[in-house]
């Protein structure tokens, strides 16, 4: 039976590049049949990735079958996996978030969950010196995942470990780099064909905060001016989205990478009251600016308040 690998829904790099990494692990260092997979389809920077390495896009699944057989990367959270993932054969987990909880296994699994900003940085370091039988296309999808998820080392998130990673890939690609993580943010920052709706589940997961259900939503840019044109159409979509996906709002962060802040998006009161009790601000407008604010993970979330 082939294992299934794949991360959360809405791919980002990571949960796009990593299965791809772990499955070629599996099945050329282990012997293991295995296969990537993705849960949508990948971001804009994802999909760059795999053309600028020449990697094959995953299948695309929605969900998995009874006693399926399979691998989750870059999350432990249930909302984020395909419905009936408890029902699966779940073998391994391999992550950096925190642990959610609520994923039932058949029996013990292998389960490494590390404080570090990438899930390809764990994958470095469980392969060990098998990192040098991987081709280049391999290596150059990790150390991808590693300037993606570190925004090039700018994110909180980035530990020194996760630099040096990057730093060694690179440099048995001979790649430069500056120059890549501008061409992956590049196209990050193209969203010009995706619907308000679209943008607002790009990258986004669901979370329950004080009884209140939340889709945060984060877009990193280098070019944030192009998304917040559209705030208004943006916010008016919305409450649509929300209703859709069975939550009562929907939070829209903008990164601005360069800048290093964000921007919340703040269509009606409780977004307002939610900003100022969470990050200490006084909203005016329609829009914040948080300065500093980069990462979902270790400074969005913790940090959330209703």
């Amino acid at each position: 039976m082939t294992t299934k690998v794949f991360g959360h829904k809405s791919p980002d790099t990571d949960s796009t590049g990593s299965p791809i990494v772990w499955a070629w692990y599996l099945n050329e260092v282990k012997g293991i049949d295995a296969a990537p997979a993705l849960l949508g389809e990948p971001n804009t920077e994802a999909a760059f990735v795999l053309k600028h390495w020449d990697l094959p896009k995953p299948e695309i699944i929605s969900g998995v079958a009874e006693g399926e057989k399979v691998v989750i990367v870059d999350t432990n959270n249930p909302a984020e996996l395909p419905e009936g993932i408890n029902k699966a054969d779940i073998t391994a987990i391999i992550d950096h978030h925190k642990l959610v909880g609520g994923l039932e296994t058949k029996g013990p699994i292998d389960i490494t969950v590390r404080p570090l900003a990438c899930t390809a940085t764990i994958m470095y370091d469980l392969m060990g010196a098998d990192v040098e039988k991987a081709p280049k296309a391999i290596k150059g999808a990790m150390l991808s995942c590693i300037l993606s998820d570190t925004l090039e080392f700018r994110s909180p998130t980035t530990t020194a470990h996760d630099k040096a990673v990057a730093e060694k890939l690179a440099a048995d690609l001979g790649v430069v780099i500056a120059d890549l993580a501008t061409a992956m943010f590049e196209a990050k920052s193209d969203v010009s064909a995706f619907s308000d709706a679209a943008l607002l589940r790009m990258d986004s997961k669901e979370y329950n905060v004080d009884g209140t259900e939340l889709r945060v939503s984060v877009l990193e840019t280098t070019a944030p001016k192009l998304i917040l044109d559209r705030k208004d159409s943006l916010m008016a979509a919305m409450a649509g989205v929300a209703q859709e996906d069975g939550a009562d709002q929907v939070l829209l962060f903008v990164v601005d990478i360069l800048n290093e802040e964000a921007t919340l998006l703040v269509p009606n009161d409780l977004v307002k009251k939610i900003a100022e009790a969470s990050f200490g601000c006084a909203v005016s407008g329609d829009t914040v600016v948080l300065p500093g604010i980069m990462s979902r993970k270790k400074q969005i979330i913790p940090a959330l308040k209703v």
